[in-house]
């Protein structure tokens, strides 16, 4: 789990009250609207990773690491907790709809160590792109995803399902968006028609204490590379053309 204190770099956005936080993944959660909004014509190219303007930061793959291919998606199912071994997450999952201006509801304030999972949208492992949405911090503390920018191509997120089902994801790419050049289709659209992918999105950037936001979105982009039963894993047949 995430150290007990923030970092220093952090600690200088403290003020008393609660609305760092709660604007923070507002803001980002609105952004989410604007993808559902427009996901009929959010299929993009894959290898989108790389920016090409000041507007996006992201992280290539490291030389030599070679990612897994994608598997088949499965049958629907509930997301019940996720797992990020290598930042020592695990953490449940709870669903959440929109509120009254059509932004997904992030998880309760009071439980920032909770995932949020959009339930009108897709069920991790199925095809297309599932969204799991968390805090990075509170005013006192980090929260679940306050590491999540951390993680690095080739690591693990594992979905435990309600059929009894881990769903292993693989990170391909993370990716930091501005605010005020904010490209939804590009954070959010399905990478490779075919795959189940999955979006980890948390708020980064630097804190605005004028509009208590942050600048900018963390979004982890993840694809279905298998399941894990026990200390076993399965892999469901590739898909042609997938990473690897």
């Amino acid at each position: 789990m995430p150290d007990e204190n923030p970092r220093e770099d952090r600690a200088d956005h403290a003020h008393p009250s609660g609305g760092r936080l709660l604007m923070g993944v507002a803001w980002a959660l609105l952004l989410l609207g604007l993808w559902l909004w427009g996901r009929e014509v959010t299929d993009v190219r894959q290898g989108i990773s790389a920016p090409t303007t000041g507007d996006v930061a992201a992280v290539g793959r490291p030389l030599g690491v070679e990612l897994p291919p994608a598997v088949r998606p499965l049958r629907g199912a509930r997301p019940q907790r996720v797992d990020i071994p290598a930042l020592r997450v695990q953490a449940p999952v709870v669903t959440r709809g929109l509120d009254a201006r059509g932004a997904v509801d992030p998880p309760p304030y009071e439980r920032p160590g909770t995932v949020g999972w959009y339930g009108g949208g897709v069920r991790p492992g199925s095809a297309g792109t599932a969204l799991l949405v968390g805090h990075v911090d509170t005013d006192t503390r980090p929260a679940v995803f306050y590491h999540l920018s951390e993680v690095r191509p080739g690591a693990a997120v594992r979905v435990v399902r309600d059929d009894g089902t881990v769903a292993e994801f693989t990170v391909e790419d993370v990716q930091v968006f501005a605010r005020d050049r904010f490209d939804a289709r590009k954070a959010y659209g399905v990478r490779q028609s075919g795959r189940a992918e999955l979006r980890l999105i948390t708020c980064g950037g630097s804190f605005d204490r004028h509009s208590r936001t942050y600048t900018a979105n963390v979004v982890v982009s993840a694809y279905l590379s298998g399941t894990v039963a026990g200390e076993g894993k399965s892999a469901a047949g590739s898909v042609p053309g997938s990473a690897g």
